[in-house]
């Protein structure tokens, strides 16, 4: 049978085949590290699970809950924007909840876009930023992804040369897959732009505070006008260690809102209360429990970076976030990330994600989540020094027949 004209858009799932592969080789019982899926590992703090197990205790907060989020969450959320990023927020009309980040980026794209609409895109990017609007109908034309001197005569450029004129551009800083964080001066170019060329902006600020400097990542909501033209998205899944509960939030631009909450009231009642609750707890909480997440991802930053640099395989340091955005090394450059992270899971024993999944232009990188503790980091290193001692003078017996040439 023929596929469905939404499913027909959709590339193969890349990530899939890796999957597929990992799952493979655990049933033969061999110990994959596992550092490709993003997926945190570290426990929801004590406070927050104890504040939804009080509340799931009581029989009211079982029933339907609201697709916006209860008012003490939208609350809760703006005050966290006024502390953290001095902006401020009308939490009736300028919050709302969703359930994790990704949802509220394709049901915004469901809301706003008509067959045809040119929506700009950073490749590579982290998927659902392309193929939310994909799915809705959209075409996506790609930007580049770093926040230089070269982003907006691109972006010139890709306003000058698309039919119809763009709709939307995507930001995504601190940047997943490629860790590059933005500075309020760069924010500043971009909302000039949009808001003289009427684009709209979306931006996905999910990594907020998982940065390794002296400097916390801005939002680009802090640029005077930006709420003219701007929805900014974060979540609770990584701040938090929440990615289960699936929490998150768009604010800004009140008619982009209203329409999100429009679409999403006839899709969702919202989250489970309770989860509504707890996470209305965590953003009121003093702010120890993000520190203390901060601070695990930065020490196996630190691990990752030097036991693979030992191992041979260069790793940069991210600024921010939970991954590690990294070159594949140069004697397997031309097979691909995809073959490469492959080779990987069959020689060494750890997954990565190949970086041909956020985008073409992510196909000579892969990304590497610190979603292990450290000790397992470190074996993962030395699995990787193995094999890259094994192949040297003899690459033609690792490479896979399906290489691109």
């Amino acid at each position: 049978m023929e596929e469905f004209h939404k499913v027909r858009r959709l590339p193969p799932y890349v990530f899939e085949q890796v999957n597929r592969l990992k799952a493979s080789a655990r049933a033969e019982g061999r110990d994959i590290i596992d550092l490709g899926m993003g997926n945190p590992d570290l426990p929801t703090p004590k406070a927050i699970v104890d504040k939804l197990v009080e509340t799931v205790r009581d029989p009211r907060t079982h029933r339907y809950s609201s697709s916006k989020g209860i008012p003490g969450l939208r609350k809760a959320q703006a005050a966290y924007y006024a502390r953290r990023f001095g902006v401020k927020l009308d939490p009736e009309r300028q919050v709302i909840a969703t359930l994790g980040s990704k949802e509220g980026f394709a049901n915004m794209a469901q809301a706003i876009t008509a067959p045809g609409d040119v929506v700009l895109c950073p490749d590579p990017t982290y998927p659902i930023h392309a193929f939310g609007f994909i799915m809705s109908g959209g075409v996506i034309r790609s930007m580049p992804v770093a926040p230089d001197d070269g982003f907006i005569p691109a972006l010139e450029r890709a306003v000058k040369h698309s039919i119809p004129k763009p709709l939307a551009l995507i930001l995504n800083y601190p940047s997943n897959p490629t860790a590059f964080v933005a500075t309020l001066d760069f924010y500043k170019d971009v909302i000039a732009y949009a808001r003289k060329h009427d684009i709209i902006v979306l931006s996905d600020l999910a990594y907020s505070e998982i940065y390794f400097g002296d400097t916390p990542p801005p939002s680009v909501l802090e640029v005077p006008g930006a709420m003219d033209v701007c929805v900014e998205f974060t979540s609770m899944s990584k701040t938090f260690s929440m990615p289960g509960w699936r929490m998150g939030f768009a604010v800004g631009n009140e008619r982009l809102i209203a329409a999100l909450a429009r679409v999403k009231s006839y899709l969702d009642y919202g989250a489970f209360t309770p989860i509504q609750v707890a996470a209305t707890a965590a953003l009121n909480g003093d702010g120890s429990d993000i520190t203390e997440v901060r601070d695990v991802y930065r020490k196996r930053r630190d691990v990752l970076v030097d036991s693979f640099q030992q191992a041979g395989f260069d790793v940069p340091a991210p600024e921010a976030t939970m991954f590690a955005w990294a070159p594949v090394p140069e004697p397997f450059r031309e097979m691909g990330s995809l073959e490469f992270s492959k080779l990987l899971i069959e020689k060494a024993d750890v997954a990565v994600a190949p970086g041909v999944g956020f985008g073409e232009h992510g196909d000579d990188h892969v990304r590497i989540a610190l979603v292990e503790n450290e000790h397992r980091i470190r074996q993962a290193a030395r699995n990787i020094k193995r094999f890259l001692a094994s192949t040297r003078g003899n690459l033609h017996n690792v490479v896979a027949l399906n290489a691109r040439r």
